[in-house]
Order: C-alpha cells, then sequence, then structure tokens
C-alpha cells in the first residue's frame, strides 16, 4: 500500500504483524513508524520499543532474532520490533523471516524501515510481509496529502497555492511539513493560504529554480533570467551548473519536437511528466524546430568545450546567454 492509506487502513483492519516500510521519502517512513507505534498503544517504551540497526545483525546477533521477535510483551498488550536499514539474503530469508512471518508472534508487530536501493532479499515480494511504499508520490497524491496537513493545521489553501507549494519544495513532503507550520504561526488559526502567500513566504527549492532559470531562457525574458541566476550563484551554483541545466532543457525540447506520441507516452520515455512534457511542446512551437536544434547544438559545443578546457567557465556561460537572448 502507498504511505497515505497507512492510518486509514490500521484504523480499520488494525495492525499487522509484519511491516516493511520503505522508499526513499524519509518523512513518509517516519510518520509511518509513528502511526504504527501509537497504534500499539505501548505505555512501556523502555520495556516493549526495540530499536535495532539492520548493520547490527550479522553472524550470531541475526540468529537471536527470532526469540526476541517471540518474546512476549511486559505491561503492555503488544511489543514494537523495530529494524532499520536491514536487507537480509535469500538465504536469511529461508532460514529465520520466512518461518518467523508463516506464523509471527501474535503479540508482537515488526516493523522493517529501509530507504531502499541496497542488496539484499526483495521483501516487498514476500508472503507474510506488509509491505508500505514510502518512496516520493505524485505531484497530484501529495497536492491530496498536503491538503490534509493544512485543514488539520487550523488553516485552508487555494487549490493554485497547493501546486505551487507542492512544486517549490521539489516535493520533498518534509519540506511543505515545515513550511505549513511556518505559515501556521505567521497566519494564525483560521488563516488562508493564497498563491501570493506561498510566492512570499515559502522558500523555493533549487531545483525549482533551475526550472525558472531555463523557462526564463526559454520565453526570452533576460531580467528575469540574471535576476534568478544571481540568486543561484549566491547559494553555490557555479557557471558550469547553470550551462549544463540549460543544455539539458534544450535538448529535451529538441527531443520532444522529434518525438510521436502523446504526452504520457513521451513523459515515460523521457522519464518526466505529461504536464511537462505538454508546457516543453507549447515551448518548442513557439520557439521553432530549427531555433531550438540551434540553441541546443550550441550549447553542448559550449558545455563540451568548458569541459576540455577549450574555454573558461564564465566565458563559456556568457557566450551561451549571448546565443540564447542575442541570436
Amino acid at each position: 500500500m502507498k504511505f497515505v492509506q497507512l492510518a486509514k487502513t490500521v484504523k480499520e483492519e488494525g495492525l499487522a504483524p509484519v511491516y516493511l516500510l520503505e522508499g526513499e521519502e524519509t518523512y513518509f517512513r517516519d510518520h509511518a513508524v509513528e502511526t504504527i507505534r501509537a497504534a500499539c498503544a505501548i505505555v512501556q517504551p523502555a520495556l516493549n520499543d526495540v530499536r535495532l540497526e539492520g548493520d547490527g545483525l550479522k553472524g550470531e546477533e541475526l540468529y537471536k532474532l527470532p526469540a526476541l521477535l517471540n518474546a512476549l510483551p511486559f505491561f503492555d498488550e503488544r511489543r514494537l520490533v523495530r529494524i532499520y536499514e536491514f536487507y537480509p539474503s535469500e538465504k536469511d530469508w529461508e532460514n529465520l523471516l520466512k518461518p518467523y512471518c508463516a506464523s509471527p508472534c501474535p503479540t508482537t508487530v515488526l516493523v522493517i524501515v529501509n530507504a531502499g536501493g541496497k542488496k539484499g532479499t526483495d521483501l516487498k515480494r514476500k508472503s507474510g510481509i506488509t509491505f508500505v511504499d514510502c518512496g516520493r508520490e505524485t505531484e497530484e497524491t501529495l497536492g491530496r496529502w498536503l491538503s490534509g496537513v493544512v485543514k488539520r493545521s487550523g488553516l485552508s489553501i487555494d487549490g493554485d497555492a497547493v501546486s505551487l507549494m507542492v512544486r517549490y519544495c521539489n516535493q520533498d513532503a518534509a519540506r511543505m511539513k515545515l513550511e505549513v507550520e511556518k505559515l501556521s504561526l505567521y497566519l494564525g488559526h483560521g488563516g488562508r493560504i493564497s498563491r501570493e502567500t506561498v510566492e512570499n513566504y515559502v522558500a523555493k527549492d533549487v531545483e525549482y529554480k533551475i526550472y525558472e532559470l531555463t523557462q526564463a531562457a526559454s520565453k526570452g525574458n533576460s531580467s528575469a533570467f540574471f535576476e534568478i541566476l544571481g540568486d543561484l550563484m549566491e547559494k553555490g551554483f557555479d557557471e558550469n551548473a547553470a550551462l549544463s541545466a540549460l543544455c539539458s532543457h534544450f535538448r529535451t525540447l529538441m527531443e520532444i519536437t522529434d518525438m510521436k506520441g502523446t504526452d504520457a507516452e513521451i513523459g515515460q520515455v523521457l522519464g518526466i511528466k505529461p504536464y511537462a512534457v505538454q508546457k516543453n511542446r507549447e515551448t518548442a512551437r513557439r520557439l521553432g524546430r530549427e531555433r531550438v536544434r540551434e540553441l541546443y547544438l550550441r550549447l553542448y559545443e559550449l558545455s563540451s568545450g568548458m569541459r576540455s578546457g577549450m574555454s573558461s567557465k564564465s566565458g563559456a556561460l556568457s557566450a551561451a546567454v549571448a546565443k540564447i537572448f542575442f541570436g
């Protein structure tokens, strides 16, 4: 199941004996643990809330795990065992975890919390384990989740403000939660978050600023381009990164002009959202196919020259800016 479904599932169906919380979104993993812990209603955490690190479960310690999981709780109805970054081998699964998952201790809730991406057996596909996907969600799903967070904070939010905050925060749930807390203090209970509020008080993620930079370049808006570039440079962005971002943007525009299919089909091939394909198509049509290709080839040439030492970073970026805005 998705992270956003966990609380409702636990409330309606109760706790599962074994969970795998896996995905790159730290906030989702941590919040999922808190949801399960709250449902366990543990009064004596020192006795019945056990935290283990996967790196420490080696050899003899690993083989003690079944006994630990089958231990009865003290002065509580349930015992919670959390294991962080635990990636057992297929052999360890067969010998230790599979037998336990087939017949788990009725008073123990085992929670494996992984960021993912490391070697080990694929626990997501194993029977007896309830998988909770804590990966990055779509913009639409995050928007609905953000609306719920805002409502629970005693605020309201406009529809366009929701999508803007999701983009400003680069779809990072933890950042969005912090921004809501900040706005709650500023607006007070019952306040309304408008698009203007987000623009004035929510800090833009660097990736969103890069998006704004490339959009300003495509639209020929030099004043906005130089303002955004200056802001990025103050945050440690250099000429190489700026030129690489511009080169990548115009390469995408060129690829889109040469591809056939729906926005969703092209987005799947290029690894971008259908909405982004739609907007890039509009930009490419406005600039014209030949202009897009000309810009990309020139930017690629300048980027290659900079990396090979044929030109300085500042010289290459200046030449790229001159090509984009002055032809």
